[in-house]
């Protein structure tokens, strides 16, 4: 019998938010996979807790997955934690999840504290539908795309920030985006947390004036259906009906269905189309 990976979910700061079920299995697995030993080491003494470590992280994960998905075959029962937070979210826990599924190991998640959701929950912004993009990628010409493509993202979207990236992503997301609401969440469950609700333009004068400390979460509004509608329409009106025309024409569709089509890009009535056309071939 193969053993099991258990995702522990460890406190983001205050240790009380830890669950009875994830000390339950951190005494109990034969092997803690930790992030950072020196950092799980404060927890582990917290809780009087004695199960041996090995460490995982960005820069072994993908051998380390290897010689573990090994020890699960063993039989081994091995529980997984990130510094701080659930593993798997933006962290290489997800490299050995996909390792240990390919070898058939049981792996099972013990739910528990999570910054974006903490953050989103605290944002008071729309919570239905969200994006998640961790932290920006830090080469210039990938993180110009990933910004660019949260100018029309119409879902809340979550960025992670370390302090000292903070006033020049504030500054990129200002001048790509417009002055968009934004919530800015810093050492959540800490003793020093701050939520603050302001726009992209506020918090840019704010940190220009007052240096960055502690861990950010950023809580992006998205770009509202409307304003899309209104960008469509004001993309379609740089060409001429005909023209629109001429571009669903050229696909096949019908004429009649053509006409809808335009009508509706353009937000305009059908009537207008035809009247338009009806008069240019005049």
């Amino acid at each position: 019998m193969s053993g099991i990976l258990y995702l522990c979910a460890t406190p983001i700061g205050n240790l009380e938010d830890i669950t009875l079920r994830v000390l339950r299995t951190l005494k109990e697995a034969d092997l803690i996979a930790a992030e950072d030993t020196r950092n799980t080491i404060k927890l582990l003494n917290h809780f009087n807790i004695k199960t041996p470590m090995t460490s995982y992280h960005e820069h072994n994960k993908t051998s380390k997955a290897v010689y573990l998905v090994g020890r699960l075959l063993d039989g081994i029962n091995i529980a997984l934690v990130t510094d701080a937070g659930t593993p798997g979210i933006s962290d290489p826990g997800e490299e050995i999840v996909k390792k240990a599924y390919e070898a058939g190991i049981q792996v099972t998640s013990l739910p528990g504290a999570c910054a974006c959701i903490t953050a989103l929950t605290l944002s008071g912004l729309p919570t239905r539908r969200f994006a998640f993009e961790a932290f920006l990628p830090s080469d210039k010409k990938e993180r110009k795309t990933i910004i660019s493509s949260i100018k029309d993202e119409t879902r809340t979207t979550i960025i992670y920030e370390a302090p000292h990236h903070l006033k020049n992503t504030l500054s990129e997301l200002y001048s790509t985006l417009g002055n968009r609401k934004i919530t800015i969440c810093r050492e959540l469950t800490k003793i020093h947390e701050t939520v603050q609700l302001t726009t992209l333009q506020e918090a840019e004068n704010y940190y220009r004036q007052n240096q960055p400390k502690g861990e950010y979460v950023l809580i992006l509004e998205g770009c509202s259906i409307d304003e899309i509608e209104t960008k469509k329409q004001e993309n379609w009106q740089q060409i001429s009906i005909s023209s629109h025309m001429d571009i669903y024409l050229s696909k096949g569709i019908p004429k009649k269905e053509a006409m809808k089509k335009v009508a509706s890009d353009r937000g305009i009535s059908k009537r207008d189309v035809y009247n338009y056309l009806l008069n240019s071939n005049e």
